[in-house]
């Protein structure tokens, strides 16, 4: 009886945070196949169609086939030229707010006033030019708050970072607190701002809502993008020195993470905040999502269609390559309530790691998606996350003493 009751007001909370914002926005179909015509023959084939000449059937067919082709020719899709213009700038960090909500409109302009008063002190951002290129020239300069870490007191200590990416419509601020808590254990971090999202998103957006939209090219691209970007992180700290490296995120970032992983063995440690296997599963199903599906509902088609026109940006089409590096150390954390990431989903990505035999440490918490980060859950969150990274990077540096 006291489970059933926790579940039901646990499902409504988890509710009501998916439903406070009032700015997402319902956009029409777009299948993008120009956003993928410099990779795909095919793509580009059809993006010199008019849309009014093909149903919504055979494009989902034809964008299914795309898809086929960045599974079967990943190395390219992934592949990228390392940046030439890494650089760090000092500038006073911004909230960058995805909601309209007074609360965060108030924290939005009391952050300003403390920057124009002189009250905020200012912070490091690595910045360089995106090797994927898109439409809009603010994404494509890549944005990472820096947190350098204390000289430790062993010298010739193995230099370790990680790469922290939070969730979907993140603003700047969010996950900060990790990266300051990673510094007290002897780990730079580099908070990386995801494609479309805080400083990179455009100037007509009040959300993030180009990472993941019913612009089916456009949101593969984004997931291209991310992938590259934690890649030429990586290549920047370790012209820094940085020898051993890994990777955070949190929902749309964990999926991100995971690809970037997958591509990279330069990644020895990973830490997935909610997790599922395919990219489709989510949006059809997610509360978060809902109008995003809502656009392709309109057009008649299926889960099981959306799950084949983001199959190359899934997890599940990585899985067996994720799990060929075998010292490769990996947290999955899971919610019990989670309607954006459905349980189901989480247990799925367990399942297939733990038949590849992946190091992994599995992690569950008593809430939903969104009350991850309400008290006091997100303080279980961040001793999960903290305890692993703390855990995973000292034995990194066991096993190389």
């Amino acid at each position: 009886m006291l489970f059933k009751w926790y579940a039901d007001w646990m499902i409504r909370w988890e509710t009501a945070l998916t439903t406070r914002d009032t700015n997402r926005i319902v956009r029409p179909l777009e299948w993008g196949f120009d956003w993928l015509a410099g990779f795909s023959p095919l793509a580009a084939e059809w993006a010199a169609k008019a849309e009014s000449s093909y149903s919504a059937q055979e494009a989902t067919r034809a964008m299914a086939e795309v898809n086929d082709e960045i599974v079967a020719r990943a190395n390219d899709f992934y592949g990228y030229t390392m940046p030439a213009d890494f650089r760090l700038e000092e500038r006073f960090p911004e909230l960058y707010p995805t909601n309209v909500r007074p609360e965060t409109l108030e924290q939005d302009r009391w952050y300003k006033e403390q920057a124009t008063g002189g009250n905020l002190p200012k912070a490091q951002f690595l910045r360089f030019t995106s090797p994927v290129r898109t439409k809009y020239a603010e994404n494509d300069v890549v944005n990472a708050r820096w947190y350098p870490e204390a000289p430790h007191a062993v010298p010739n200590r193995a230099k370790q970072a990680i790469i922290v990416m939070p969730q979907w419509n993140a603003d700047a601020f969010s996950h900060n607190a990790l990266c300051d808590i990673f510094n007290k254990f002897g780990i730079g971090a580099l908070r990386l701002s995801k494609p479309y999202h805080d400083i990179r998103r455009p100037a007509e957006l009040e959300r993030s809502d180009y990472a993941v939209s019913s612009n089916v090219g456009r949101t593969i691209m984004a997931a291209r993008q991310a992938v590259v970007d934690v890649r030429s992180c990586i290549d920047w700290l370790a012209s820094q020195g940085y020898e051993q490296f890994g990777v955070l995120g949190t929902s749309l970032g964990s999926c991100y993470a995971f690809l970037a992983a997958a591509f990279d063995p330069r990644i020895q440690v990973c830490a997935f905040n909610h997790a599922s296997t395919w990219f489709g599963d989510v949006v059809w199903t997610g509360q978060s999502t809902r109008h995003v599906r809502e656009s392709f509902e309109s057009k008649g088609i299926t889960q099981d269609e959306v799950r084949s026109i983001f199959a190359g940006i899934s997890p599940m089409s990585v899985m067996d390559r994720f799990a060929a590096e075998r010292t490769r150390r990996t947290l999955v954390i899971h919610a019990t309530w989670d309607l954006t990431f459905l349980r189901q989903f989480s247990l799925d990505v367990l399942r297939n790691l733990r038949d590849r035999r992946v190091q992994l440490v599995s992690r569950v918490l008593p809430c939903g998606h969104y009350t991850t980060g309400e008290t006091p859950y997100k303080y279980l969150d961040g001793w999960y996350m903290g305890q692993f990274v703390w855990s995973a990077y000292r034995r990194m540096r066991l096993d190389n003493a």
